[in-house]
């Protein structure tokens, strides 16, 4: 592994206005010395814009009260080539995150386009960038959807992941072959980070969580999968956004092969909590939280807001991170209880929507 110094670089943060992204954009200016942090995102509206309003107005109050880190924010597309092309052009990036992604299982059933677009034509983007401007480490956002209906638990990034139930795990699949493709062809040291189930405050309100908490605040009943036999590797984004900084500090290493050619420096990690959650305790616990944030009421009938359904298309009964590999590379592994996490989204989301 090749050490990366992250003080004194060019940062090239994508989806810098996202859930992952600002809290990575946030981390960074309040770690990392006499940089240059380049965020771009697109401020789509596929979900509620005053919540990419909120995140970057905080990463602008904590910009403005840190001197020694040059931060910039530029509202464009990954999938228009000339702003990629720009941005390298002008500040020539040394550590590229890409996390600009069209996220959603269900919503790639009816709306493809926007996973073509942003997911595979936006990463090729940032990809050739890379190609004519040589990047020091690229690190991606993939996702554990990838690993589809694999019976296999807990996930391994060594399992064959070739069987995807969803066009968003089509797309993060691919990203995945095409930054090995490139990595080999032009010794690109590059990074896949497989996501599992990321929640906290300000995060997406698509994300069942989030959805769950506004339909109860409005007396509405609440749909539980799978009648409630789901499990999910739920991870807090702290813990995700930790992973990410350790991940860019230490690139594949560039070597070269017995025929000449270099071999491909390229990795991909699961960051998860290793520790699956039925889906019913997670909702009892989110309940909780919200009844002790005085989002809903002391003596609020849950049970009477819940109905329990079958599973819908394109959704996997379990995730179960592997973090094995993480833990050995770079020392790390998530730990923020489910309750704990929660109970940070509750206390937000009073603030944010109530208070």
């Amino acid at each position: 592994m090749q050490k990366v110094e992250l003080n004194g670089k060019t940062i090239f943060v994508t989806g810098a206005a996202g859930f992952i992204g600002s809290n990575l954009v946030k981390r960074l200016l309040q770690e990392v010395k006499d940089a240059t942090i380049i965020g771009i995102d697109n401020m789509n509206g596929y979900y509620d814009v005053s919540l990419k309003d909120f995140r970057l107005k905080e990463i602008e109050n904590i910009n403005c009260q840190i001197s020694t880190v040059n931060y910039q924010f530029i509202k464009g597309d990954i999938a228009e080539k000339s702003a990629i092309d720009d941005v390298f052009e002008k500040y020539h990036p040394a550590v590229v995150v890409n996390l600009a992604a069209q996220a959603g299982v269900r919503y790639s059933i009816t709306n493809p386009d926007a996973y073509i677009q942003s997911n595979l034509i936006g990463f090729y983007n940032i990809l050739e960038a890379c190609r004519h401007h040589p990047v020091e480490h690229l690190v991606y956002a993939s996702s554990s959807s990838v690993y589809g209906a694999n019976k296999k638990i807990p996930y391994s990034t060594e399992d064959k992941v070739d069987n995807p139930v969803s066009l968003y795990a089509a797309t993060k699949k691919s990203n995945e072959l095409m930054a090995h493709a490139y990595s080999k062809l032009y010794n690109i040291p590059s990074t896949g980070l497989r996501f599992f189930t990321v929640y906290g405050p300000a995060g997406r309100p698509d994300m069942a969580y989030f959805g769950f908490t506004n339909k109860l605040v409005k007396g509405e009943t609440i749909q539980i999968f799978n009648f409630g036999n789901c499990k999910r590797d739920f991870t807090y984004v702290d813990d995700i956004v930790e992973g990410i900084i350790r991940v860019m500090q230490g690139a594949p290493e560039k070597k070269v092969g017995e025929d000449g050619l270099p071999i491909s420096p390229y990795a991909v990690y699961n960051i998860g909590n290793n520790q699956p959650e039925n889906l019913l305790t997670f909702v009892e616990v989110l309940q909780q939280e919200l009844v002790r944030a005085r989002v809903l009421p002391a003596d609020y009938d849950f049970e009477a807001h819940k109905q329990l359904v079958p599973m819908q298309p394109g959704d996997v009964p379990v995730t179960y991170a592997d973090t094995s590999a993480l833990e050995r590379d770079y020392g790390y592994k998530p730990f923020t209880s489910l309750r704990d996490g929660l109970r940070a989204f509750a206390e937000w989301y009073a603030v944010f929507y109530q208070r």
